[in-house]
Formats: structure tokens, C-alpha cells, sequence
């Protein structure tokens, strides 16, 4: 879609929880590995989800030498054919963006038992040759919020979400945690771009909600909104206020006026996925990533050097720690449908 955003390089292990034992067709599929990545709207540029996945694929081919097969879904009816061709190009691990493909790949994994399948943002499904990930989201977004708080003049600030669903409430959550965790009485505003998947791909939109929430007193502005998001980084930066990035490390994007980006290691979730099958050390069951494991996290960099102060490094490293040692246990949204900050 645009140029690559400048991701740090990526982390090749990471802790896990919740694995289930090795399933059966490892070693030969080990031998004779041949991946394939499907990647959902928005496309594998978004600069934020899907570019972050991209990031991961490029690193294992990179390492390997090994070409990975790929799709980019353009409308929803597509996802289930697309694992379907995937399956009989010989695919022999098929890599799913995002939860929307739940459906397709609960169903394509079980027609095809001796092939792997792997998906981020499902933790539901039950499959023997079915590898999900799933993301502390909420965690990650509580420290970009600690981060808003102490950059906002205002003591207004503002998220913008893409589609409606309880994941993105997710983020949005932790966020207001983190934001009132510093100022108790700070307002923050909120807004969806959509109840329909096409609020992945419309920086229009983000960028009117953003001028919205900026006309409202908002100083400080975090998406959550695949490549609507880019919208709200733009009006962001010509209104002369700071925005959070997101999934991917977008700080370059509008160096200056990126406070920072809530990194979401979805590359690392794709590389350990083709690693895994092509060691023969691939495993079924649900891998779950926040702070502690290196899931989530913000960025630091060059371009956004001069915005991050020692007192909001010291504020975020200090919420990272009472994180770390269960101080505080960041509400998750998609636990009960409620946000109580």
C-alpha cells in the first residue's frame, strides 16, 4: 500500500503459555516444509496488523530461503477459498491474519488434518493441527495510555478504533486505564470508524474523528484501526498534536508527532509459526502474549527521541513493572464486556 514502516528487528522466541503436546504429521511435513500466509483486509502494507505478520514472513524467508505463499484478502468471501487453493498448492502450513478467518480456517483445518494451521487474535477454536495466537492487548495499551497521560497539556485525550468488536474495545480500554492510572479526572474521547470490516481501510474516516476529537480539547490521539489509522496519524500531525501508533512501530510515519506506537509482535507470532513446522517442533493449542512475554510493547526510536521525556520513561517502565509483578492487573474488556476506569 505505502513503504514499509521501519519495525525493530524480530525477536525469534518468546515465552508461551498454554501449549498443547505435538501432533502427529511434524516430521515429514519438517522435511518438506511449504508455508502460506493469508493476509486479511487492508492488505500486507497497512503499515500497522497485516504489515506487522509481513515483517515476520520476510524474516523467516530471509533466514531460510524459503518462499512463502500469500494472499491478500479484498472482501470477506474470499478467506475460506483463498486457505482452500493454499491447501491444494500443497500448502503444508497455512498462516491466518486475524480473527475474522475463525471461520474459514475452523473449517479448512478439519477437511485437511495432515496440514498445519496457524491463526492471530483466535484463542477459541479447538483443533489438533491448530496452532492460535492471542495478544495481551490491553496491556500494551495501558502503557501508551500512562505515556498519553503525562504528554497530554490537556488532560484530554482520544482513541480511534476501526471495526466495533470487543477486541478493539480491548484496546481502547486498557488505554483508558493507563490514561486515568496517571490523571484520574482526564477525559478521554472515543470513537469506532464502523461495524463493517471496510473500518480497516478508510483513513478519511480516521482522520475526521481524529479533527473531531482535537477540536474537543484531545492533545494526544491512539488508534487501533489497521489502516484507517494512518488517517488519524495525518490529522494528528497537521493539527500540531501528537498520535500513538499501532501493531506495528509506526513512530516514522510522522516523526515528531508519533508519541509512540504500541507494538503488538504479531511478526513474531508468523516467524515461530513457519520456524516451528520447518524444525518439526510445531504445536497445537493457544500461545498468549502481554508484557511479560515480549507480546506487547511501546516503541522507542530516533523519532520519537525527542517527545518521550525521562518522566514519561520513568512513568511507562514503572507501570511495565507493577504489571510485571501483579501490582496491577489491567482489566481486559473481552473478559466481561465492561470497562470500569
Amino acid at each position: 500500500m505505502i513503504k514499509k514502516s521501519s519495525l525493530g528487528k524480530v525477536v525469534a522466541g518468546v515465552a508461551v503459555l498454554a501449549m498443547t503436546s505435538l501432533i502427529s504429521p511434524i516430521s515429514a511435513i519438517a522435511n518438506d516444509i511449504k508455508p502460506a500466509v493469508i493476509f486479511d483486509m487492508g492488505g500486507k502494507f497497512d503499515k500497522s496488523f497485516n504489515e506487522g505478520v509481513w515483517e515476520g514472513v520476510k524474516k523467516f524467508t530471509e533466514e531460510t530461503g524459503i518462499e512463502v505463499m500469500e494472499f491478500e484478502v479484498t472482501n470477506e468471501t474470499q478467506r475460506e477459498q483463498a486457505m482452500r487453493r493454499m491447501v491444494e498448492r500443497g500448502a503444508t502450513i497455512v498462516l491466518g491474519v486475524g480473527f475474522a478467518q475463525a471461520d474459514a480456517i475452523s473449517k479448512v483445518s478439519a477437511e485437511n488434518p495432515d496440514t498445519l494451521f496457524s491463526i492471530i487474535d483466535v484463542g477459541w477454536l479447538d483443533a489438533p493441527n491448530l496452532r492460535q495466537y492471542v495478544f495481551k492487548e490491553h496491556e500494551g495499551s495501558y502503557l501508551v495510555g500512562v505515556a498519553a497521560a503525562h504528554a497530554s497539556q490537556t488532560n484530554k485525550v482520544g482513541f480511534v478504533g476501526g471495526m466495533d468488536i470487543p477486541l478493539i474495545r480491548k484496546f481502547a480500554c486498557g488505554y483508558v486505564g493507563g490514561v486515568k492510572s496517571v490523571t484520574a479526572s482526564a477525559d478521554v474521547f472515543q470513537n469506532m470508524t464502523g461495524p463493517t470490516p471496510s473500518a480497516w481501510n478508510d483513513p478519511a474516516k480516521g482522520a475526521e474523528l481524529t479533527r473531531s476529537q482535537i477540536d474537543r480539547g484531545a492533545d494526544v490521539v491512539y488508534h487501533a484501526a489497521g489502516g484507517t489509522g494512518l488517517g488519524v496519524i495525518q490529522a494528528a500531525a497537521d493539527s500540531g498534536k501528537l498520535a500513538i501508533g499501532v501493531d506495528s512501530n509506526q513512530n516514522g510515519l510522522a516523526p515528531g508527532s508519533v508519541l509512540t506506537s504500541m507494538l503488538k509482535r504479531v511478526d513474531v507470532a508468523a516467524y515461530e509459526t513457519f520456524m516451528d513446522a520447518k524444525n518439526g517442533n510445531f504445536s497445537s493449542g493457544v500461545t498468549v502474549l502481554g508484557v511479560a512475554e515480549g507480546g506487547v510493547d511501546w516503541a522507542l526510536d530516533d523519532n520519537n527521541a525527542s517527545l518521550v521525556t525521562d518522566k514519561i520513561k520513568s512513568a511507562v517502565e514503572a507501570a511495565r513493572s507493577d504489571i510485571l509483578s501483579g501490582k496491577v492487573v489491567v482489566h481486559n474488556y473481552e473478559s466481561d464486556s465492561s470497562c470500569p476506569y
